[in-house]
């Protein structure tokens, strides 16, 4: 089953005068002021077949935070590249970039475990990346990181520098190498060579998909056993990037609902993709923008960052957040990016088991917690 939008009111909201709403200031947490944006509802209809297409929707029942974070030993956050809430419901795990956009020249840790009052009460993984990029956390409490700066690629090539890059980890909670895909320092294409790979995610059974890669990269995705043994692709080849289906351009990340279907970022096309186990394209969804990270929560709710569109990139859209069912791909709700960015906004996202939304923007390198406050 695919989607087709239709609008209320039609257009896409501008720059038009909005009234405002301003926020509580604490001592260390700030209430941004948010535009309550009046904007056309987007009516996702269910249909055999199409695209599902669809604009934003002006729900949006979040407080914006800044300065959650409690960073140890002088340390900034810099670029947040992933997010996982832990099992136990206290903890949120983080990759950082090191208090920048790449960990080659520093001695922090990139990997972050803290409690929900923003506290780092564990770190490591000093020295072991140049750009982690995807970061999962698996059903068994190991955690997943992937390199994902592309040939050529300035932070590529601080990384091979260091005999680091275009690989994907697997980690106990201690920083220990439990497993590894691809060939340190080694860009390619083929069964175990990978080209800035972006995303990991895990199924239930194991099995291991990662996009490969970012922007530049193999644009495919790729399945492995859980032994790491190559199983298929999707996408790729010879001047693989593409707007056809089932091909794509700057898989950004990549995730999994409940039902075990495959959800890809294809961001460089403006779309999701969905696939099932096998690799079969279900659906494409184009009503979230220009998706840089899929994540999909407990509840099978699935939030989607849009970080870069613009007049050059998807004209007639709006960056920011979307939120929907996993299942259908209804949005049901939009956070819009408060601020106008230098460059890219937020890329990376996770949400912990009560709701709140912590998201990565890359431009103004720096983490954002969304709390919310109503249903």
């Amino acid at each position: 089953m695919s989607f087709y939008r239709t609008s209320v009111c039609g257009g896409a909201s501008t720059g038009e005068h909005l009234p405002e709403v301003e926020m509580l200031r604490t001592n260390r947490v700030e209430w941004v002021t948010v535009a309550v944006k009046v904007v056309c509802l987007a009516v996702v209809v269910p249909m055999w077949g199409g695209e599902a297409r669809g604009q934003s929707v002006a729900n949006d029942p979040y407080h914006a935070v800044h300065g959650w974070e409690r960073m140890p030993n002088g340390w900034k956050i810099g670029v947040v590249s992933g997010v996982f809430p832990d099992p136990d419901g206290q903890h949120i795990w983080m990759l950082s970039r090191c208090g920048a956009n790449h960990c080659a020249l520093s001695d922090q840790d990139p990997i972050l475990k803290f409690d929900l009052d923003g506290n780092v009460v564990k770190s490591f993984g000093a020295g072991m990346f140049s750009f982690p990029h995807g970061f999962f956390l698996d059903h068994e409490g190991f955690l997943w990181v992937t390199e994902g700066a592309p040939a050529g690629d300035a932070r590529e090539v601080e990384g091979l520098r260091r005999g680091l890059g275009h690989q994907v980890f697997k980690l106990d909670q201690e920083g220990g190498v439990v497993m590894t895909l691809g060939e340190a320092g080694v860009s390619g294409y083929g069964p175990n060579r990978f080209n800035g790979p972006s995303g990991v995610v895990v199924a239930p059974n194991g099995e291991i998909w990662i996009s490969d890669g970012h922007r530049g990269g193999n644009n495919r995705i790729v399945k492995f056993s859980k032994d790491g043994e190559f199983l298929l692709e999707v996408g790729g080849g010879v001047a693989s990037l593409s707007g056809d289906p089932g091909k794509f351009n700057d898989p950004h990340d990549i995730t999994m609902d409940a039902r075990g279907r495959v959800i890809v970022a294809d961001r460089g096309n403006n779309r999701v993709q969905i696939f099932d186990q096998q690799g079969n394209r279900l659906a494409v969804w184009t009503q979230f923008g220009r998706p840089s990270v899929v994540f999909v929560d407990d509840k099978d709710v699935i939030y989607v960052g849009d970080g870069m569109s613009d007049a050059r990139w998807n004209p007639g859209w709006e960056r920011g957040i979307r939120i929907g069912d996993a299942e259908t791909g209804w949005v049901t709700a939009f956070i819009p990016d408060s601020e106008n960015p230098t460059g890219t906004g937020v890329e990376f996202l996770g949400v912990d088991l009560q709701g709140n939304i912590y998201a990565g923007e890359v431009g103004r390198q720096r983490l954002v917690k969304y709390v919310r406050f109503r249903p």
